[in-house]
């Protein structure tokens, strides 16, 4: 242990200018079929792989390089969240925290905790409830909220981003008369009576959201640090971050510029809109440093199971006559697409439901064909696909871009959303697979932890960490250990168009790697969470180290 912290420390200063260094380890995984294993990697100061192999061979051909000793820890490549949310994740941790609360009354009690801290008049910011946790699993209303907070508004976003729960506060700042039958385009505001209740889903969040007073210069820097810092101190050196503005682009651009950028950032465009606009104008951006680009967009075609707003075939199980919403009319979306093609940008487009997956695999063929093309397009989810679309992805060459971890988080109430029938084709990742589709995997934080142990945990086992339901949901979907791993590696790195860089230990290749106490593709799937992640490092340089 002691060895692998000196060495790591030591490294930051002088030795950061050596030749070659060598790093040696009881297991390396390489994630590349011509060596899958190794004890030893090499890199110059470029930190780029020089050759991979058993220590003695390496040590024999760079004589005079510098040697890092990780014994008994394994080495893993660079792990890649191949779809998270790198500014809501910094802006999180600096907002009330209501994951995990168990009933109303404890969110409500962690949100006067975290009201002490406030200013007053300041708005409560926080995110992570979920009704589906609480007894009766009923949405809340702001009259909840009203008892605790009559004055200072409050507005918090539900776990998956996709609903949102304000008090009279909060909806008395909106210009716009709430009540009424009306209803925003992709969006529902509950009502009662015809008055609004204060929980607003999917596009209806933006009515909120508009009247919130936007983070300062200095909040969002420091939201970017926490959340770098977060990302790898759990073993991430690449995310694919979904739903970019030209504003946070630019605050990622600063920190790159100024080498404070310590995660490899592939940034897709936060829609139709003015950053798709700009790779339209200027092309593809990519930052010399190679830890930033922006060559795709994020689109939606559906909301989310949990709020009901995934676009269902059929109604839910759970509310007859409901069959989710369309986020985006079926035009716009399709010529967003258009626009994307004709400008050279990769796609990746949000779709949970059954029939926004068919809807986003039928636009797919119209606008780049029917038939597999290099073109990666890509959707975000997957969640609840029909089983004849299922192979669609493999034929036309769509990557399913899934999250391991919404099926033990969300298991215990999906069939009560799409009923028995609706399970046949939920969080398949083995389906898939077996198709010949090809699949990236991320966790969507902070709808989940940014932990990608978590996920490789739960796409082995599809058991909660309580190990629930024993033997796991759908256990017919589960993979292997490598299968997993595979996919936040190899799998999300060709889905950034990144497999010449990242995502194997290779030659040639960047020297991202992990270092691990125990052998996530060797110990019991249930100690996965618990190995301790030793060091991460981008570029040949520790961005972490433990202790």
């Amino acid at each position: 242990m002691l060895r692998i912290v000196v060495a790591l420390l030591a490294l930051a200063g002088p030795m950061a200018n050596a030749e070659v260094t060598i790093l040696t380890a009881d297991r390396i995984h390489t994630m590349s079929p011509a060596r899958p294993t190794a004890t030893a990697i090499a890199w110059d100061a470029r930190g780029r792989l020089l050759m991979v192999g058993n220590a003695q061979s390496l040590r024999q051909t760079f004589p005079e390089a510098r040697i890092l000793d990780a014994t008994g820890m394994t080495v893993l490549p660079g792990v890649i969240d191949a779809h998270g949310h790198i500014m809501s994740l910094g802006l999180a941790l600096m907002r009330a925290d209501l994951v995990g609360a168990s009933t109303k009354d404890e969110a409500i009690a962690r949100l006067r905790e975290f009201a002490r801290t406030l200013p007053a008049g300041a708005w409560l910011l926080g995110r992570g409830w979920d009704q589906n946790d609480w007894p009766g699993k009923s949405y809340p209303t702001a009259a909840d909220l009203d008892a605790a907070f009559p004055e200072r508004p409050v507005w918090l976003e539900r776990i998956d981003g996709h609903a949102g729960w304000a008090n009279t506060a909060a909806m008395r700042a909106v210009p716009r008369d709430l009540g009424g039958e009306w209803q925003p385009d992709g969006g529902r505001i509950l009502r009662a009576d015809g008055r609004a209740t204060g929980i607003f889903i999917d596009t209806a969040v933006s009515l909120i959201d508009a009247v919130v007073p936007p983070p300062d210069a200095a909040t969002r820097a420091e939201a970017l640090t926490r959340a770098l810092a977060s990302a790898a101190s759990v073993g991430l050196t690449g995310v694919h971050d979904m739903g970019v503005s030209v504003e946070d682009l630019a605050l990622y651009r600063q920190f790159a510029d100024a080498g404070k950028l310590s995660l490899r950032i592939t940034a897709y465009a936060d829609g139709d809109r003015a950053a798709l606009a700009a790779l339209c104008k200027s092309g593809r951006y990519f930052h010399p440093s190679g830890r930033l680009r922006m060559a795709g967009v994020k689109l939606y075609a559906d909301g989310a199971l949990g709020s009901r707003g995934a676009a269902m075939l059929a109604d839910y199980h759970d509310e007859p006559g409901q069959r989710g919403l369309l986020v985006t009319e079926p035009a716009a979306l399709e010529a967003a697409m258009v626009k994307a093609r004709d400008c050279g940008v990769q796609v990746a487009t949000h779709a949970i439901g059954d029939r926004a997956n068919r809807n986003v695999l039928d636009a797919y063929a119209r606008v780049i064909g029917s038939s597999a093309a290099p073109k990666r397009w890509r959707i975000e989810h997957a969640q609840i696909v029909s089983p004849i679309d299922i192979p669609r992805f493999a034929k036309q060459g769509v990557i399913a871009s899934m999250q391991p971890i919404h099926a033990t988080s969300d298991g215990p109430w999906v069939e009560s959303r799409v009923g028995p029938e609706g399970l046949a084709g939920a969080y398949a990742w083995r389906r898939f697979i077996d198709s010949g589709a090809r699949l990236a995997f991320g966790s969507d934080f902070p709808v989940e932890s940014d932990d990608p142990r978590l996920g490789i945990y739960a796409a082995i086992t599809r058991e909660d960490l309580d190990g629930q339901p024993p033997g796991g949901w759908l256990p017919d979907q589960r993979l292997t250990a490598a299968e997993a791993l595979q996919g936040f590696t190899v799998g999300a790195a060709y889905a950034g168009f990144a497999e010449a860089e990242v995502g194997r230990l290779a030659p040639g290749l960047r020297a991202d790697f992990v270092v691990i106490e125990g052998d996530p593709l060797a110990v019991a799937p249930r100690r996965i969470p618990g190995l301790r992640i030793r060091a991460t490092w981008l570029d040949g340089q520790a961005v972490y180290a433990a202790d």
